[in-house]
């Protein structure tokens, strides 16, 4: 689907300064895939910025989870908007596997240099 195109984006979330960033990226994994992250090597990505202002630092480790099972936490928002009622929503609608070369066109434009450096250091 085009209208999906640079929407994507890796597991993250807010920490609180002092907290350690793997192990909050950690819990981030488990509360928007459902799954512990794989144990192994982890290759550290560095940091981007989004657009948003909102800084990213991210790691890759090898390992592989059925994407369809994917299961989220929830969120609360009023809806249908102006309504005064609350539902629940998945944080993460859907996940896939793509390769690198795919994931390019639907990562988060801000979020590609992780895929360069990820591309880079199993090279």
């Amino acid at each position: 689907m085009k209208k999906d195109l640079g929407a994507w984006s890796i597991p993250k979330g807010q920490y609180a300064v002092g907290d350690d960033p793997l192990v909050e990226a950690k819990r981030e994994f488990v509360e928007e895939t459902g799954f512990e992250p794989p144990a192994g090597t982890l290759h550290p990505l560095g940091e981007v910025t989004l657009a948003s202002g909102k800084v990213v630092k991210a790691w890759a480790v090898e390992g592989d989870c059925d994407a369809v099972a994917i299961r989220s936490n929830t969120f609360s928002m009023e809806w249908p908007p102006k309504s005064g009622k609350h539902q629940d929503f998945p944080e993460v609608d859907r996940a896939q596997w793509f390769s690198l070369e795919g994931a390019r066109d639907k990562i988060n434009p801000a979020q590609i240099p992780f895929l360069d450096r990820l591309k880079n250091s199993v090279t």
